[in-house]
């Protein structure tokens, strides 16, 4: 027998904002050091998603990482167009971050300096990756 009842069509669904609160990490002591949560927490994310190469883990889904490795040694023109890209199809992963803004790209031997603004929910910082090829 089907159940009655009421119709999942007339229901109304709401979107919740996931929490932000995390372990905090600290970098230099590697180690945890209690919690953090808001823009910090944003911070801490935008470092992991950009030290995570994409497709090498298995733990995280093929969404999670960069590519910005893959663009060492290629053509300054090329890495110029592909590192904006990159950097915001990896950290809008995160429902947190609304845009990437005045992504600068240096380019020095066989490695890239990206600095760029972080548009998020909880406000806006400045943030830089190294992208240097790991052997």
């Amino acid at each position: 027998m089907i159940p009655k009842g009421g119709s999942i069509r007339n229901a109304t669904l709401q979107e919740q904002q996931k929490p932000s609160r995390t372990w905090k990490l600290d970098w230099e002591k590697g180690t945890v050091d209690g919690m953090t949560d808001g823009l910090e927490a944003v911070k801490q994310a935008v470092y992991l998603m950009l030290r995570t190469e994409r497709f090498q883990h298995e733990i995280f889904s093929f969404n999670y990482g960069s590519e910005l490795e893959s663009l060492i040694g290629k053509d300054p023109l090329l890495v110029q167009s592909e590192v904006n890209r990159m950097i915001k199809e990896a950290l809008q992963q995160d429902d947190r971050i609304r845009d990437v803004q005045n992504v600068e790209v240096t380019i020095f031997g066989d490695s890239l300096l990206v600095k760029f603004d972080v548009v998020t929910i909880f406000g806006t910082f400045q943030d830089e990756q190294e992208v240097t090829r790991n052997v």
